[in-house]
Order: C-alpha cells, then structure tokens, then sequence
C-alpha cells in the first residue's frame, strides 16, 4: 500500500516536471531556422538542369501570336478616299453635233415643183428649196415632235433678222415657266432668222440648239441651223411658196 502511493506520487512529480519543461523548450526553438528541403534527384534534375547553357527552360515564354487577319477591302490613301467620298456621278451627254447628213449640199431633185419652191419632207427631216436642171439645195431640219405634225401649203409672208419671241399663250400654258416675250439673240429659241408661214403661228427659223437638227422636238415650227436658215433667208424673198408634207 505504501509503495503503491509512492509510485503515484513520482510518477506524478515527472508530469508536472514535464509540463513545466515542455513551454520552455518550445520558446527556444521557435525562432530556430527551419531545416533544409531535401528534393529527391529525380524531381531536381529537370529544374536545375534548364539552368545549363543552351537549355531552354521547360515553362518558356509562348511565341507571339500573329494577329488573325479580317477580310476587308484595301486600304486607300487619304486623300484618295477624300476625294471619292466627294465626287459627283457625272453622266456623259451625247455629242452635240449634227449628223453630216443633215448639212447643205446639192443634190438631184424630181419632185416637179418650180424652181424657187420650199419643200419640207417632216419624214426625212430634209428642206429642199427646188433649183433648175433638176437640182435642189437640201438643208436638215427639226420638225414638229409627235402631237405637233403638220402638213399644208403657205407662202412666206415676212421675214426677220435675229427676232424677237413671242410665245403663243398655248405654249405658255403648257410651259408656265416660259416669258412672254424673249428679245432676239444668240439664246432666243427663234435664232439668226425667221421666216413667217401665212397667217399662221408657224416659222422656218434658227435654232440655240443646233443638235436638235434631224430630230421631232420642235411645236410645229420647222428650225435648222443658224448657218443654214441665214444661207436659206438670203435665197428666198417674201412670197416664196412653201409646201410641208
């Protein structure tokens, strides 16, 4: 019994010893420097080997990436795309000319009028004014466009030098935008001359728009150039019969 309680009681003394030791023991090695890191070779080699001259190391850097390229239209200079951007879509007009077969020449003539006679062929767009031996000097005209035909026999009751216009109150209905009288000149729609048919609205005359020759745009009127109806004034006098078919 007694030793009993005697072993109870040193065993008891060493743990109390023990816990008294163990904080110090602690305190002195907690700022101690860890101890090393031992790696095993076969994990060390590669790391220590891309270190050698020569080697490439295992995480290199990634090439660069070459940017993907987008389709798209090709590039134009500045001052090119400027000027696109500001250009005007510009139609081509047809040339002013008067076809050659529409100019003055002499040719053979066997209608059977008297020599001195107008004759306006509105389907060929030709004036002949009928000469002797069989000859006419032929013009090209302009003629009335469709709606604006006509046909019949008149004489040349007056003749005028660059004239003035005097829209008939028909016309201007049709074209408010047209004046009431234009002064004769180079823009006067009548031309260098006019020749007056009877009584009535209808002319042989020069023309501003001499690429109108051979062609139905007129109101009625007969127009030609103003070269031709200048050469064709000087031919004729007041009186001169006129035959339109």
């Amino acid at each position: 019994m007694f030793l009993r309680t005697a072993s109870s009681v040193i065993i008891g003394m060493a743990l109390i010893a023990g816990a008294s030791l163990a904080p110090a023991a602690a305190e002195t090695t907690r700022y101690a420097p860890p101890p090393p890191l031992v790696l095993s070779p076969n994990l060390t080699e590669p790391w220590v080997t891309q270190l050698l001259p020569g080697r490439m190391p295992i995480y290199a850097a990634p090439a660069p990436r070459t940017p993907r390229q987008s389709a798209r239209l090709p590039d134009v200079d500045a001052p090119a795309a400027a000027a696109a951007s500001t250009a005007k879509v510009v139609t081509i007009a047809p040339p002013k000319v008067v076809s050659p077969e529409f100019l003055p020449q002499e040719v053979a003539y066997d209608g059977g009028e008297k020599p001195g006679t107008i004759v306006i062929d509105t389907n060929t767009k030709f004036l002949y004014l009928v000469e002797d031996g069989g000859q006419a000097r032929r013009y090209g005209v302009g003629v009335g466009r469709p709606g604006f035909t006509w046909s019949g026999e008149h004489t040349i009751t007056r003749k005028a030098e660059w004239p003035d216009w005097h829209p008939p109150v028909e016309m201007r209905q049709r074209q408010p935008h047209l004046p009431v009288m234009m002064p004769g000149g180079p823009r006067n729609p009548l031309g260098a001359r006019a020749m007056y048919l009877g009584s009535t609205l209808y002319r042989i005359h020069g023309t501003a728009e001499p690429w109108t020759i051979g062609h139905a745009v007129s109101s009625g009127c007969i127009r030609m150039r103003n070269e031709d109806v200048t050469d064709l004034y000087e031919r004729v006098r007041v009186g001169t019969r006129v035959i339109v078919m």
